[in-house]
C-alpha cells in the first residue's frame, strides 16, 4: 500500500494493499478502494463509495458527494464505480438518492475525461465515454459503448441507447436511440444514421449496420405516424437482433426518442 502521509482516511474506510493514495487526498466514511487504484492527489471521496479495481481518480475529483436534490435528507445512499473506470480533473459525481433506487452506478471501463458531472441516481453501463465539461441531471441511463460530445447536456430521466454517439455542444430533452449518431440542441437533435465507424470498430458486421441504416430510414426520414414505421421496420428487419434492440428502445421510452 501506497498512502501518502497527507492523506486523510476515515477509520471506516477499507483501503486495499495495492492501492495508491496521493498527497491530501480525503477518503470519507465507509468507502472501499479496491485492488491497484489510484487516487491521486487532492481527490475528496465523501463517503459511501465503492472502486472496482483498477480504477484511477484524477486531481481534483469529487465524487461520493450529497446528490443535489432538495428531496434528500441526509438518507445512506450510495456510488458506485466498476472496475478500470478512469475519472479525469475535477469532475463530479454524486450518491444516489432513496427516490432514485438509492445508487449512482459507474459501469466497468468508463472514461469521464475532465470536468464531467454525473448527477444522483444516474446508471453509466461499461465503456462509456464522456468527453470534457458533458454533464447528466439525475436519473440517467446512458447504455453500453455510447460516446457522449463535449458540453452535451442531458436532461434528468433520458436514456442513451448503447453504442449511441453524441456531437458536442448538443443538448437533448427526449431519448437517444442506440447504434444511432446525433447532434443538436433541446429543440431539435438531428439523426444522421448509424454509429458506423464506432459499430466497425466494435466488431459489428457489415450487414447489420446496413440493416441499421434500413431500419433509420424507415424510421427517422418520413413523417409518418412512429407506430406505423415502427411496424414497417420490424416487417423488413426485425430479425437482426439490433434493430430489434432499435425498436424496443421506442416503444418502451417514457420521454419520447428523438427520430
Amino acid at each position: 500500500m501506497s498512502i501518502h502521509p497527507t492523506a486523510v482516511i476515515d477509520s471506516s474506510a477499507v483501503v486495499d494493499p495495492t492501492a495508491e493514495v496521493g498527497a491530501y487526498a480525503v477518503i470519507g466514511p465507509r468507502t472501499v478502494v479496491g485492488p491497484e487504484v489510484e487516487i491521486r492527489p487532492h481527490v475528496v471521496i465523501d463517503k459511501d463509495t465503492t472502486i472496482g479495481r483498477g480504477s484511477r481518480i484524477f486531481s481534483f475529483a469529487s465524487v461520493g458527494g450529497d446528490p443535489q436534490d432538495l428531496k434528500y435528507k441526509g438518507e445512506r445512499t450510495s456510488l458506485v464505480i466498476g472496475e478500470n473506470v478512469t475519472i479525469r480533473e475535477s469532475s463530479t459525481i454524486h450518491r444516489g438518492t432513496i427516490g432514485g433506487g438509492g445508487a449512482t452506478v459507474i459501469g466497468d471501463g468508463c472514461l469521464l475525461m475532465a470536468t464531467v458531472h454525473v448527477a444522483h441516481d444516474c446508471h453509466l453501463g461499461p465503456e462509456i465515454i464522456m468527453s470534457s465539461y458533458a454533464v447528466l441531471a439525475g436519473h440517467i441511463t446512458i447504455g453500453e459503448g455510447a460516446i457522449i460530445g463535449g458540453l452535451t447536456g442531458i436532461h434528468q430521466f433520458c436514456r442513451v441507447g448503447a453504442h449511441a454517439f453524441i456531437g458536442g455542444f448538443s443538448g437533448l430533452s427526449k431519448d437517444m436511440p442506440p447504434y444511432m449518431c446525433g447532434a443538436g440542441d433541446n429543440r431539435r437533435l438531428v439523426l444522421t444514421g448509424p454509429n458506423a465507424i464506432g459499430l466497425r470498430r466494435r466488431g459489428m458486421p457489415q450487414a447489420t449496420i446496413d440493416a441499421l441504416k434500413s431500419a433509420f430510414h424507415i424510421i427517422c426520414r418520413n413523417r409518418r405516424p412512429l407506430g406505423e414505421v415502427l411496424a414497417e421496420a420490424e416487417a423488413g428487419y426485425g430479425t437482426v437482433p439490433e434493430v430489434r434492440a432499435l425498436l424496443d428502445f421506442y416503444r418502451s421510452s417514457k420521454r419520447g426518442v428523438w427520430r
